[in-house]
């Protein structure tokens, strides 16, 4: 038996991912912990797992962080106008939370020793610090459905280009990375600061590149959905679907009865995180009211719908703050979603296609595999109107390719046991105790 210790961010898409994870480790007879925000505390311990909670790192400012990040840009002339905006909030994020987190986890080990750490790609303090100066081996979990490291086979990471497949595509994605790599010159130089005050050396590569030193690198999703890549390192596993999407206890709401299949079930979703302006909820009840479709718009637990401004909805529109995913895809034709990656994931397991409306952080990305997949359609969030909306759900009904497509990734999917392959390759990390690749 091996202790594993989650370090993860309280984002809800975050924990559940690995919630999948840490249940499939905990039925093979390992003893699991979480080191997160308060926020996550009830489903932490709800599922009867250890929690450490977050002592000296602001929750309440890192989600304040995330909800003023909204990023999306319509051209790369708005991204450089709000590129200082977004170097200061990545520094913020990414680098001044890591003090904290070190302080915390300093605590955590000398009561709870761990094995493995498994970390959250996007909470440093373990990939950065604890890597270097523990005895205790670090597996990365990717919070995305697809690889962030660098390659030649893909575009830069970030505006959802393109595959370079011609030479101004790799012209366009060489620009890009070259933004890319400006805006985060400020958090490798605070990276490189945060080492030394640890007695560490400066990296000697870039931060994606060093994620990739760890021996273990987990992705859940799979490779036909990121562009197959060969261009990865061996500490790199696509590890198929992590989904927990509700309490084993927790029934399913009555009204999924009356969804009988007479009419397509279009489910409209902006995640669980979204808590900007709801332009998707309110153009889907504009766009779909009074369809032949039945629609299930949910707003997400973290918004009241009666505190949303949707305008009118028509009877054929339902809306509720969440419903599982896995007991509402099962009945559900077209999914309208602003593209996150548990969202996306969950329905190609379904074969459910998509319209994605991708607005900040990998939602480009994520949208744009699924375009390139063949199982969904990409509006930008400035052309989403109600009239491109219906046309793009539309086709969705109408065509059969995208669900064809979808249908074809999902057999891939059901290849995959991503929980219990990720469990097996971590069994393995905790026996060989690996630290570093080569």
């Amino acid at each position: 038996m091996s202790k594993f210790l989650i370090t993860v961010w309280s984002f809800p898409a975050h924990i559940n991912l690995v919630m999948a994870v840490a249940q499939a480790l905990r039925m093979r007879g390992h003893q699991v912990a979480f080191y997160s925000g308060n926020r996550a505390r009830a489903i932490v311990e709800g599922e009867g797992f250890t929690f450490f909670p977050f002592e000296n790192v602001d929750e309440a400012h890192v989600y304040e962080l995330l909800r003023t990040s909204y990023t999306y840009c319509s051209s790369l002339w708005e991204a450089l106008r709000r590129a200082r905006e977004l170097r200061l909030l990545m520094f913020e994020l990414y680098v001044e939370t890591v003090p904290g987190q070190i302080e915390d986890l300093e605590g955590v080990l000398a009561e709870w020793r761990p094995d493995v750490f498994l970390c959250d790609i996007t909470l440093l303090s373990p990939i950065l610090v604890f890597s270097q100066t523990r005895d205790i081996p670090v597996c990365v979990f990717s919070m995305t459905a697809l690889c962030w490291l660098p390659g030649p086979e893909v575009p830069a990471f970030g505006r959802g280009l393109p595959l370079p497949r011609t030479r101004l595509g790799r012209l366009r994605s060489t620009v890009a990375r070259k933004i890319r790599s400006w805006l985060g010159r400020d958090c490798s130089a605070g990276l490189n600061a945060l080492c030394r005050r640890y007695g560490l050396q400066a990296l000697p590569m870039g931060l994606a590149e060093w994620t990739a030193k760890m021996p273990l690198f987990l992705i859940p999703t799979v490779p036909e959905f990121d562009y197959e890549r060969t261009d990865l390192p061996p500490s790199v596993h696509y590890v198929g679907a992590c989904i927990w999407d509700k309490r084993k206890s927790e029934a399913a709401p009555a009204w999924l009865n009356e969804l009988t299949g007479d009419q397509p079930v279009i489910h409209v979703t902006e995640g669980t995180l979204h808590e900007h302006d709801p332009f998707l909820l309110r153009t889907a009840a504009r766009a779909l009211g009074g369809m032949p479709v039945q629609v299930v718009l949910t707003t997400g637990p973290h918004r009241d719908p009666a505190s949303l401004d949707l305008g009118a909805v028509a009877s054929n529109i339902r809306v509720e703050q969440y419903v599982p995913h896995s007991q509402l895809l099962p009945k559900t034709a077209v999914v309208v979603c602003l593209g996150g990656a548990a969202t996306v994931t969950a329905c190609l397991k379904a074969a459910v296609p998509l319209v994605i409306v991708p607005t900040e952080w990998d939602k480009p990305e994520i949208a744009q595999r699924v375009v390139e997949a063949g199982a969904g359609i990409r509006i930008a969030p400035v052309r989403c109107t109600p009239e491109v909306l219906r046309a793009a759900v539309n086709r969705l009904i109408n065509e059969p390719s995208f669900r064809l497509n979808a249908e074809r990734l999902a057999q891939v999917f059901a290849g995959y046991d991503g929980p219990r392959r990720a469990a097996e390759l971590l069994e393995g990390l905790a026996l060989s105790r690996q630290r570093f690749v080569a």
